[in-house]
């Protein structure tokens, strides 16, 4: 009776091996994504990953896990966080920030790395856009261009507000270059421009005494993680001051900002989503080009115009992709 039941329960794992119904197949492996956020809960982009893998034919929780770490604006925990998302036995690991893929990579050199923003030239991430060559790939925002843009936006709202208050980060190299090419549009377009370093968040409130005591009439606030992570706070000084800002996001905007133009950070999110997919599929962050913003917009918000009390132009008015009233 014994060997009949051993030669049914045989049968039976046997047929579920040729279906392909085994419950230890290697294949029905559960991939595992950790995300390293260098901000906290409040991820205004995480649903535009979630949904560029939705796109792909992932469900979160039913063939793909997704595993959270927030540094909460310390970059001195990034380091921490990192070992325990790797300690989770992830597959791929995303980060928002270079600053935060660096300190990825200074554990380990073979774990793929995805970016949903940074530049990996400036970090020494990546040996070229079109053959990165390491471990990390994913987006890139390249400040160059726009840094000019948004302040020939800037002075063509306002022609009379010519001494320009910068905003701007030299813990991170792209900040670094998004601000001397900040100064070389400044030049160029005779604005006097009024450099004040923000290396926390102290330093934000700080540079606003700074602003009012030089008689700054503009501001324009260069792209960096601490300049994001902190924009609510930045955006109200700006109100508070009267000062008419230009930044380098929406997020800034929609938050009380007067005017913003950039890449849209959403589709850079969901774009990462691929490269999440391709390396899953068996592909090499190495062999897999970084790719640039391909959807800019410039917004403005009437509401804060108002508040200021300035007058955005129609002739600039009408260029604006998004207009808040």
């Amino acid at each position: 009776m014994r060997i009949k039941v051993i030669g049914f329960a045989l049968c039976a794992l046997l047929f579920a091996l040729v279906n392909g119904s085994a419950p230890a197949r290697a294949a029905d492996k559960i991939p595992r994504v950790g995300i390293l956020f260098i901000g906290g809960k409040d991820q205004p982009h995480l649903e535009s990953f979630k949904q560029g893998l939705r796109e792909l034919g992932y469900t979160e929780g039913k063939n793909i896990t997704l595993v959270y770490r927030y540094a909460e604006g310390k970059q001195e925990r990034l380091a921490d966080l990192a070992a325990e998302l790797i300690g989770e036995k992830i597959d791929v690991m995303v980060t928002t920030a270079a600053i935060s893929a660096l300190a990825v990579r200074r554990i380990t050199r073979t774990l793929p790395i995805v970016m949903t923003t940074g530049n990996p030239l400036e970090e020494g991430l990546a040996a070229s856009l079109a053959k990165p060559g390491g471990n990390v790939t994913g987006l890139s925002v390249m400040a160059s261009d726009m840094s000019v843009k948004r302040l020939e936006l800037l002075k063509e709202s306002f022609p009379k507000r010519t001494r320009v208050a910068a905003l701007w980060s030299p813990r991170e190299r792209e900040a670094v270059t998004g601000f001397k090419e900040t100064e070389e549009a400044a030049k160029a377009l005779s604005l006097r421009l009024h450099p004040l370093e923000i290396k926390s968040v102290d330093d934000i409130d700080r540079a606003f005494i700074a602003i009012t005591k030089a008689r700054d009439n503009a501001l324009v606030v260069i792209l960096s993680p601490l300049a994001t992570l902190n924009s609510k706070r930045i955006v109200e000084l700006a109100l508070k001051h009267r000062l008419p800002g230009i930044y380098p996001t929406r997020q800034f905007v929609e938050e009380g900002g007067l005017m913003a133009y950039g890449p849209l950070i959403g589709d850079l999110y969901r774009r990462a989503a691929t490269y999440v997919d391709k390396i899953l599929k068996g592909r090499t962050p190495a062999d897999l080009p970084v790719e640039q913003p391909m959807k800019f917009d410039f917004i403005v918000n009437l509401k804060a115009a108002k508040q200021i009390g300035v007058t955005v132009p129609p002739n600039v008015l009408v260029r604006a992709d998004r207009v808040i009233r």
